[in-house]
């Protein structure tokens, strides 16, 4: 099938555009931790790193990723238990508080009316000035180590200069990039089509996304109206545990999921990332008037362009509907039930199951 829009975005956790479809691979465990364990009575550490498997034991291995013999791990369980366990427990949290995450992704969607760009302030501070030692007594005395001592002064107000006068550069390359969004945002962004895409990419790029988002989107009818498609992650894809601390033990204990529940943070992560997308689209472009977002799976070697599509969800939304919802109190707002209250064709079983439906297209006759 050919992809229906023509502008593709690329979106992930520590975010990068691509024009390439890919999915990264997926481990069985979650992620690992690197770890310097203080040794007994020496002031050298040992690079750890704990890789965590499915049914939360650990394995140790070394720095270099080969795995520590039986030996060695105990002698590391020996030295370093507490903080072991400390840094366990901080990992167990973390996991969890992303998983608690999934299902609030609309939370982060702007209210409409939060149109328009506030420059950032440069976030490097400036080199610090280098202090001017003062010469010792006897460097005084004897004119070749008074020199030496002034070179070295000399040397270090340069360096200092340098380092000084290379991040003005870089804060003047900072500050008018802002500047250049500042203006694209508060004005092109009402009608040049360029503008308008890079305006939603980098407020796209600005959420925190927890899973690789793939969007194709196009601006249609004089660009009062968006269209986007959300390639979505299938249900096997999200997690489906919850993490927790053995008090006795130095591992991490597997919860498994209701599927009830794994159907609903699901069915919440995607009516999430729907909002956002919508949230984002209606306060970033103010000349936008209607937009329609589709979700999709695909279903075919997720790697191949033009794979088969399954449809899971299709909504339609006028800006005068959006501004009509409750952006005040969006943590006790249910993103699948706002979604409901729109043009929507989304289909369940009784087991809370999206089914394949067919997802609108643009049509300049809504007007």
């Amino acid at each position: 099938m050919e992809f229906r829009f023509q502008r593709r975005i690329r979106l992930a956790p520590g975010v990068r555009l691509n024009t390439t479809r890919l999915r990264p691979g997926l481990s069985l465990g979650p992620p690992g931790i690197s770890l310097l364990i203080r040794r007994d009575g020496e002031g050298e550490s040992l690079p750890v790193d704990l890789e965590i498997t499915a049914s939360g034991e650990i394995r140790y291995r070394h720095a270099d990723g080969t795995r520590m013999t039986m030996a060695e791990a105990r002698e590391v369980r020996r030295c370093a238990e507490g903080e072991l366990r400390e840094a366990l427990g901080a990992h167990c949290e973390a996991l969890n508080a992303q998983l608690d995450r999934l299902p609030r992704l609309h939370e982060q969607a702007p209210a409409p009316d939060a149109t328009g760009y506030h420059p950032r302030s440069y976030p490097e501070p400036p080199p610090t000035p280098m202090a001017e030692t003062r010469p010792a007594w006897w460097q005084s005395l004897w004119a070749p180590a008074r020199l030496r001592h002034h070179r070295e002064n000399a040397q270090r107000e340069a360096q200092h200069a340098a380092a000084y006068r290379a991040w003005e550069w870089r804060k003047a390359e900072f500050d008018a990039r802002e500047f250049q969004r500042q203006q694209r945002e508060d004005e092109a962004s009402w009608d040049d089509p360029d503008a308008m895409q890079q305006t939603l990419v980098e407020r796209l790029e600005e959420l925190a996304w927890p899973r690789e988002t793939l969007i194709d989107f196009e601006l249609v009818d004089d660009c009062r109206t968006i269209a986007v498609d959300i390639d979505l992650p299938g249900p096997e894809e999200m997690p489906d545990r919850r993490w927790s601390m053995p008090a006795k033990r130095i591992k991490l204990s597997p919860h498994r999921l209701t599927v009830t529940r794994q159907r609903q943070l699901y069915r919440d992560y995607l009516h999430g990332v729907a909002f956002r997308v919508l949230g984002a689209a209606f306060a970033r472009l103010p000349r936008i008037e209607l937009a329609l977002v589709s979700g999709y799976r695909c279903l075919n070697d997720p790697a191949a362009e033009g794979g088969e599509r399954r449809y899971l969800f299709s909504v339609k939304v006028t800006r005068a509907q959006w501004q009509g919802l409750a952006f005040d109190d969006l943590p006790g707002l249910d993103p699948g039930e706002a979604l409901a209250g729109f043009a929507l064709r989304r289909e369940m079983t009784r087991g809370g199951e999206l089914c394949a439906i067919t997802p609108f297209e643009p049509d300049w006759r809504w007007r």
